[in-house]
């Protein structure tokens, strides 16, 4: 069974006071994420993600399209037991301690006062924060209240946790304790879906990503696969020969340190380029693969969307 089924998904706004114009938040998604994934869902500020997790959580209504969770529609009520959610910027109580605040939630999750007697110091511990438990959240870090902020989505140990840029504004140090955290809920059997704009993160956490734009969804796929097909070129070292000008026209990137000359081409020109070293007498000193990126992938989604797509503006 799928964690989440998506099929034509979509939300509209109409805009202005006199003249209403419509304006798409998200348009057309169609999205599939299977159980004990963690999914990326990646885009630049104002591609839709937040729309879209907005209307998983049933927040808010679509225009049209439909969407399941764990095989159930998101408007059924027995839905909320099976998901967590944190929201980009969540509010909390600051004079609260980590225990009340989580005392707090469980109750509205229905836990009974004996099982949350167990269960909120069992979540504290897997979030770390169990020297903080009697700490006010006024007193917290920003990386502590992020992790605070995933505990009481999990206090209901539900089976997917939807987490809406859980490293933004964070530290090195906040980043890597909230990648940590997410790879062991992983390690848990939780499926999660997460949108950022981090794309180090997802590279490092994710098994699949969507890039989403503008509210259209632009990619999907392996992360693996993406970086493969994002980028296929090689990184030619030589010694003599500085300047060869059959190189520098289909090289991307081309310098010169000293006695040793670099480029990048693409693979289809390496002979060619190889060809041309050896007319010049220059001696090889190496031929390496370079490795794509995950950013340059999105970039390239990104851009082709930017120059071949109408302007469509909505949420987050």
């Amino acid at each position: 069974m799928a964690a989440i089924e998506i099929e034509g998904l979509q939300k509209s706004y109409s805009v202005g006071f006199w003249r209403k114009t419509q304006r798409w938040g998200l348009k057309d998604l169609s999205l599939r994420v299977e159980e004990g994934e963690v999914f990326g869902y990646l885009g630049p500020n104002g591609a839709g993600k937040t729309t879209t997790l907005k209307l998983l959580m049933g927040l808010i209504y679509p225009t049209s399209g439909s969407a399941k969770i764990l095989g159930m529609d998101i408007r059924d009520p027995r839905v909320k037991s099976t998901i967590g959610f944190l929201p980009e910027q969540p509010y909390f109580y600051d004079y609260l301690t980590a225990t009340e605040l989580l005392n707090y939630y469980a109750q509205l999750s229905d836990i009974s006062a004996q099982d949350r007697k167990r269960r909120v110091p069992e979540v504290l511990g897997l979030v770390g924060l169990s020297e903080a438990a009697g700490t006010q959240l006024r007193k917290f870090s920003k990386g502590m209240l992020q992790r605070v902020g995933i505990a009481q989505a999990m206090v209901h140990d539900p089976k997917i946790l939807f987490l809406d840029e859980p490293m933004s504004g964070l530290d090195p140090v906040g980043r890597r304790e909230v990648r940590d955290l997410i790879q062991e809920l992983h390690d848990a059997g939780k499926t999660i879906f997460f949108s950022t704009h981090i794309l180090s993160d997802a590279e490092a956490l994710c098994h699949r990503v969507a890039v989403l734009n503008r509210g259209e969804l632009r990619g999907v796929g392996i992360v693996a696969d993406l970086i493969a097909e994002s980028q296929k070129k090689v990184e030619v070292l030589w010694e003599g020969g500085k300047n060869i000008e059959s190189i520098k026209v289909h090289s991307t990137d081309y310098r010169v340190t000293g006695e040793v000359a670099r480029a990048v081409v693409d693979e289809v020109n390496l002979n060619v380029t190889l060809d041309a070293l050896r007319t010049a007498k220059a001696r090889l000193i190496s031929v390496t693969p370079v490795r794509g990126t995950l950013e340059q992938y999105f970039l390239q989604r990104v851009d082709h969307a930017t120059s071949d797509t109408p302007s469509l503006e909505g949420g987050a």
